[in-house]
């Protein structure tokens, strides 16, 4: 299937970062990422997904992590020095972010929010994160992922 260039893969080119697009069927259906590990006949692990939250602030804050594991809330508000975060609601993605569920690309998004990559991503060649739509992939190197969203690196997940 001949897939269009996504912002996210834009970004990257123009960055001159390397990467490397998988896409997989989806029937426009979400499906989450160890699912979409499975698709791609790749560790689950290796896949990252992107979670964007509110803290008490009122700021919003992206974390990316594996998709098989869980954002740990307190250790991703410490991460950012908030007193506690929460995930925002579902409806309210698109106009935070401007990708939707099952899209959403730690790059590219409307603004640049104050992002938090798991340390499980230290010891990979290559992660995988949303190229900003569902079916599509963008393998890069992690180094090159943080350095080109100005992310943190610490343990968010359990």
């Amino acid at each position: 299937m001949a897939q269009s260039k996504t912002n996210a893969m834009r970004i990257l080119e123009r960055a001159g970062v390397p990467y490397k697009m998988y896409s997989y069927e989806s029937s426009g259906q979400v499906l989450d990422g160890v699912c979409v590990a499975q698709k791609l006949g790749l560790p689950a692990g290796q896949i990252f997904k992107t979670l964007v939250t509110q803290g008490a602030s009122r700021e919003y804050f992206v974390f990316v992590l594996p998709a098989n594991r869980e954002l740990e809330l307190k250790k991703a508000a410490r991460a950012v020095g908030e007193k506690n975060v929460e995930m925002i609601h579902v409806k309210d993605l698109n106009r935070v972010t401007g990708y939707i569920r099952g899209g959403c690309s730690p790059i590219g998004m409307k603004k640049q929010f104050t992002t938090v990559v798991d340390s499980a991503c230290e010891p990979l060649a290559a992660i995988l994160v949303s190229a900003g739509k569902i079916g599509q992939q963008v393998e890069l190197a992690p180094q090159a992922l943080i350095s080109l969203i100005g992310a943190q690196v610490t343990s968010i997940a359990k």
